[in-house]
């Protein structure tokens, strides 16, 4: 296995947003000290952006069951019946530190991870909104941030053709220090056309389709769920890039696909990227997963398995498809000029395995990597 757990020191594991109490965790679940892999798919998927552990006893508290909701909390999008055999499908998401730290990107690619997490589930886009919190507009940053959160929501919603049809926004000194940036996306779709992110069938293909990877975002998800210092200039690289003409086409892509029968499952590549696609698909599954970072489709050369799985490049999902499918799949994508790549496979061994050069570089039994991020409460 490369990147050895020598590696791994009591300043590394706090580089990774980590205590030494939730480090002891996971030297319990695996058995052994991971590797710098493995250490960095733990600190995203038990991050606060990725597992909600100090919000989820309060998100708890909200209504979530009625007689209209087809689906609540746990996928990619909520889902409500709104009569005549039609559903809408909705997600609101914060993109608070992304959007301090640039402005203009960190709204912008709030917007494109909601809309994905909508079209996820088998809707067409039609509709954003906002709710936005700013600090004292004397505030020497302020007027800098609001702009460029203003044009950065607008800009990537326009430029993919959903329209912004209303929102709000405050200003508090409460917020000079972290402006907040809440986005929604609202979508329809046939109630009997819902796609759910599940992974399922022992052999089914592993598809990545989108953009290719870079090493933009990387630790995205860690710094999401961190406090600022004086360091905040330098936290620029973690915040995602978005394309809005290349989400307009993986709409069109994944639309197009979900009218025929080849998808089993399917996953936005949002917060921590490849890591949390592939963990929750196959956590939600019950089954195990084999990836070849070979496979995956990269824009940069030299990129290691650990940039890979941490990445956050945007405009990017995961497919499971049925067996024999992936040439009409292929097709599709392609003729919307995205990439498409079998990546991996469903397997029956409960854990996240990856594969790089012909070694394995990554070892993961799921249930606690997925079950404890959902069961662990900051105690920090």
């Amino acid at each position: 296995m490369t990147q050895t757990a020598s590696q791994i020191t009591p300043q590394v594991v706090a580089d990774h947003g980590l205590s030494q109490e939730e480090y002891a965790r996971i030297l319990n679940a695996m058995g052994r000290e991971p590797n710098l892999v493995e250490l960095g798919i733990f600190s995203v998927m038990w991050s606060e952006h990725c597992s909600y552990k100090s919000s989820r006893i309060h998100l708890k508290k909200l209504p979530t069951e009625a007689p209209w909701v087809i689906c609540g909390p746990g996928e990619n999008a909520g889902v409500i019946d709104i009569g005549d055999g039609q559903a809408a499908i909705f997600k609101m998401e914060s993109h608070n530190h992304p959007s301090y730290i640039e402005p203009y990107q960190g709204a912008a690619t709030g917007v494109g991870g909601i809309l994905r997490d909508v079209f996820t589930m088998g809707a067409r886009p039609v509709a954003n909104m906002n709710a936005l919190r700013f600090g004292n507009p004397d505030h020497p940053k302020m007027k800098h941030l609001v702009q460029g959160v203003v044009a950065g929501i607008g800009g990537y919603g326009n430029c993919v053709g959903v329209p912004t049809v209303g929102g709000e926004t405050n200003f508090h000194s409460a917020y000079d220090g972290n402006i907040l940036v809440n986005a929604m996306t609202v979508g329809v779709a046939d109630q009997d056309k819902i796609f759910y992110s599940a992974a399922t069938g022992i052999g089914n293909p592993i598809v990545y389709v989108g953009s290719k990877t870079g090493r933009d975002g990387i630790h995205g998800a860690t710094m999401a769920s961190a406090d600022f210092a004086d360091d905040t200039d330098e936290k620029r690289p973690t915040v995602q890039v978005g394309d809005p003409f290349t989400e307009k086409l993986l709409i069109e892509a994944c639309l197009e696909l979900m009218a025929t029968d080849a998808i089993v499952a399917i996953q936005d590549m949002g917060a921590a990227g490849l890591t949390s696609s592939s963990v929750e698909m196959a956590s939600k599954g019950g089954c195990g997963i084999r990836l070849n970072m070979n496979a995956v489709p990269q824009r940069e050369t030299g990129m290691t398995p650990y940039e890979m799985m941490l990445s956050e490049s945007q405009e990017r999902m995961l497919m499971v498809l049925k067996p024999g499918k992936e040439p009409m799949a292929q097709a599709i994508f392609e003729k919307w000029e995205l990439d498409f790549a079998v990546i991996g496979e469903v397997t029956d061994t409960g854990h996240m395995v990856l594969e790089w050069n012909g070694d394995v570089v990554c070892d993961i039994p799921l249930g606690p990597l997925a079950d404890d991020a959902r069961n662990m409460t900051d105690q920090r």
